[in-house]
């Protein structure tokens, strides 16, 4: 199989979808990767890493996309990149298509196979390939929050973790997924006062053992949500329906009345959000500011931190790449019902039940399309 490689274009996305220790793999198994001349650049890989790893370089991506039988990616491809795809072609990348009609309308249109890392699943329910980048934006989340609250950038002038006789921030995390975990991490770790909510009593029960009196977990419900929302210095919103857009549980009435200057970082915008004020922003201009609250909502967080996203994403993904190359995507799917559940478009039909309900658009079941 040809396995083509394009650079990335959204704003300030450095990763690339394989490093040359990926392209390697490949093509000791045989297959032939093609790779957009400085798609690795960014991470400090240069052309010739590559050739030495066994791949050719091309020099546009609109021969990669004409000539490789699979697309592997970083991000969702963006339009340019979408009317380069062709029938029958594979694209592995992250998608989330629910709460982006005009690229699922496009991917559509393009019968391609597309598979989405953010819905792929393992045999704990977990997402391997979402996992990852979620840790990695889990624990920036605090980082960015953290400048958010710097005077400068139009927030409260406080300190994550205060001094001796100063308090510490209130840190408010929604969600105790992924992401929440990592950000609590981090926030713990920073000495902030942090609080986890979340739905699951499980998740709350292993919060509770891994952080102990570092942090406070607590039910979430539409109150204490509102409760310690107002309260809060800072808010993660970390909120994750696998597949499905994002549910709005910070409202624009929450957000009038925090305090002024607190800063909310919305990890959940990928997914469309879940704060009703979030909109996504870029790495060139990530903040903006909502009745005195500093929102950062950058959609690509994780390639601020290019280099250890890739890797980290790499080691995810690098077993399902060349399970798909070895098997062809039919035989792969079909042997696989986890790499099925990433399967979201296929041959003009939307085989992923929450992105068809997300538009109101017709869902067929996967099977019936291979």
């Amino acid at each position: 199989m040809i396995i083509g490689v394009p650079k990335e274009i959204k704003n300030h996305e450095y990763r690339v979808g394989m490093v040359p220790s990926s392209v390697r793999e490949l093509v000791a198994h045989g297959h032939q990767v093609i790779v957009e001349t400085n798609a690795g650049e960014g991470i400090g890989f240069s052309n010739q890493d590559y050739i030495d790893a066994g791949a050719s370089i091309i020099e546009t991506a609109k021969e990669v996309f004409a000539t490789a039988d699979m697309i592997v990616k970083v991000k969702e491809p963006q339009a340019v990149e979408r009317a380069m795809l062709r029938e029958d072609q594979i694209l592995f990348t992250y998608l989330h298509l629910a709460p982006d009609l005009p690229q699922t309308e496009d991917l559509v249109k393009s019968k391609a196979v597309c598979i989405a890392y953010e819905t792929v699943t393992d045999n704990r329910g977990g997402l391997p390939l979402l996992a990852p980048m979620s840790e990695v934006a889990g624990r920036m989340s605090i980082q960015a929050g953290a400048q958010a609250l710097e005077k400068s950038r139009g927030g409260r002038g406080m300190l994550l973790g205060g001094v001796p006789g100063v308090e510490p921030a209130k840190v408010v995390i929604i969600g105790g997924g992924m992401v929440g975990r990592n950000a609590a991490q981090m926030a713990t770790g920073m000495g902030a006062d942090v609080t986890i909510l979340d739905r699951s009593i499980d998740t709350l029960r292993a919060l509770n053992v891994q952080f102990g009196n570092t942090a406070k977990v607590v039910y979430s419900t539409a109150d204490a949500i509102e409760r310690h929302v107002l309260e809060a210095d800072l808010v993660i919103g970390g909120v994750l329906i696998p597949g499905a857009a994002a549910p709005k549980l910070v409202t624009a009435e929450h957000i009038k009345a925090m305090k002024p200057g607190a800063a909310i970082v919305d990890v959940a915008i990928d997914q469309g959000g879940c704060i009703a004020t979030s909109k996504a922003t870029t790495h060139q201009d990530p903040t903006y500011i909502v009745d005195d609250v500093v929102h950062y909502c950058v959609a690509n967080m994780p390639g601020a931190v290019a280099r250890t996203s890739t890797f980290a994403l790499n080691n995810a993904t690098l077993p399902y790449i060349i399970t798909l190359a070895n098997k062809g995507y039919k035989a792969a799917l079909e042997a696989d019902q986890h790499l099925m559940n990433g399967l979201n478009v296929i041959h003009g039909k939307i085989v992923c039940k929450e992105v068809a309900e997300a538009h109101g658009l017709e869902f067929v079941a996967p099977e019936a399309c291979l």
